[in-house]
Formats: C-alpha cells, sequence, structure tokens
C-alpha cells in the first residue's frame, strides 16, 4: 500500500544545508526512513519552499516509513507541531474516474533521448562513439520545448491538460516556475565533474482520460531523475478559480 509523507526540515540546520546543497544526500536520507534495506522499491521525493523560513520534503513509498532520523538531523525535534505526517495514499487514488478535473504539481527533468546532441559532451562524444550506441539524453531548456514534453508525458499517463486562449493561441494551461539547472557534484565523483539537470516546476489543471494509466504515473513518477527529486505527480482538488 502507497504512503505519501510531509516531513517539515529546517533551512538553518547545519544538516539540512547540505541536503539542500546535494540531492544525492537528501535522496540518501529518504531511503534511510524505509526498514527494508537496501530498498527494493520505488521511492518518489519533491523538496518544496512553503516560506524562506522552512522546507518541506514530499515522499510517495509503498510501505510504512519512518522519518525520526530526518527530524532529529535537520527538522525541530522539540517542536510542538507534528515535524513529519504520513498518510495511505489509496484515498487519492480511489478517486481517480475517467472525467475527474484535478489540479495537479509536477517538478520534472524535461530531456529527450537523441543521438544527434547540438552540444555533446565528452562523455556523450565517446558513448556516441561506440558500436551501436544508444541516444543520449538531453535536457530541454527552451519553455516551449518544455511545455511540449510535459503535454506528451501526461498523454501518455492517461491525462489530458485543458488549453487557454492566448493572443489567438491555444496554449496549455499550465504555469512553469523555478525553471533553473540543478548542479551538483556526486558522491565518488572525479574532482570537477558535476551532474547537471534541467529543473522545472509545473501547475495547472488535467483531465482523466485512462484511470489505470494515471495511477502508474502518480505510483511510477514522470521522466528521468527520480532519485533527485524529480518526477513525483500530485494531485489536489482545484480551486473554483482553476476550474
Amino acid at each position: 500500500m502507497p504512503y505519501l509523507s510531509r516531513i517539515l526540515l529546517n533551512p538553518l540546520r547545519t544538516r539540512t544545508q547540505q541536503m539542500l546543497h546535494n540531492p544525492q544526500t537528501l535522496h540518501a536520507a529518504v531511503l534511510g526512513g524505509l526498514s527494508r534495506q537496501p530498498v527494493d522499491e520505488r521511492v518518489l521525493w519533491r523538496l518544496e519552499t512553503p516560506h524562506r523560513h522552512q522546507h518541506a520534503l514530499l515522499v510517495l513509498t509503498q510501505s510504512i516509513p519512518s522519518w525520526e532520523h530526518l527530524i532529529e538531523q535537520a527538522g525541530w525535534p522539540s517542536a510542538d507541531e507534528p515535524q513529519a505526517l504520513t498518510r495511505s495514499y489509496e484515498p487519492l487514488l480511489a478517486q481517480l474516474q475517467r472525467g475527474r478535473r484535478f489540479a495537479f504539481r509536477l517538478k520534472a527533468n524535461p530531456t529527450i533521448s537523441t543521438k544527434k546532441p547540438t552540444a555533446p559532451s565528452k562523455a556523450q562524444t565517446l558513448h556516441l562513439a561506440g558500436e551501436r550506441p544508444r541516444g543520449v539524453r538531453v535536457a530541454h531548456r527552451k519553455l516551449a520545448d518544455q511545455m511540449t514534453w510535459l503535454v506528451d508525458k501526461l498523454a501518455r499517463s492517461g491525462c489530458t491538460i485543458p488549453t487557454d486562449l492566448v493572443n489567438d493561441n491555444e496554449v496549455p494551461a499550465v504555469r512553469a516556475s523555478d525553471r533553473q539547472p540543478l548542479r551538483f557534484r556526486k558522491h565518488g565523483a572525479k574532482e570537477g565533474t558535476q551532474v547537471i539537470l534541467e529543473s522545472v516546476t509545473f501547475d495547472g489543471i488535467l483531465h482523466i482520460d485512462d484511470t489505470e494509466q494515471a495511477r502508474q504515473a502518480l505510483l511510477g513518477g514522470i521522466g528521468t531523475g527520480k532519485a533527485y527529486g524529480f518526477g513525483l505527480l500530485t494531485l489536489a482538488p482545484p480551486t473554483p478559480r482553476e476550474s
């Protein structure tokens, strides 16, 4: 049974700063909340900032987690309010019905696989020079390409995004924010090597067309970079303004 957790993080603590600067560190802390090690289940997570004095970590797991270590290391251990909340995800999944409308949020790493990248890195050049190579992952950096990627991914996930009329053109009813590269150094990587991922957060409205495909997208995530905080699709009832 899947579970969705929300853990509050204190940005003033040293351990929190380490996690915020390196998603690989935060991913390891997330996996540490599961008792079955090594972890063999799909885990999705996303970091949000309700306000500048607080960060909220959303985590979707397939088993009941325990977040005491995160609260002790990076939260407010002695606070009055609950620092971690965990709820069953099944009530939301039960609401997935054809024709239902939801507000959604997705923090994603929009990419495409190609054998002809415009400006390949050294590693990509070596990979493509091999015998019968697969394509390499290239990030979408233009907003129009990111939007096209989103519409296509959600369509494959059994969802449709309604459109708005802007300057006599139909555009997806989606707002893209926090569009920026995410740079960090992998643990154990050679000095000078970095991981660079293109990050964008999408907020908008979607319609459910295929219940099973939508369920799989919610539980399995969308796109690449899931270990680094991308791919978690969350749904909520639309506000009157969004409707």
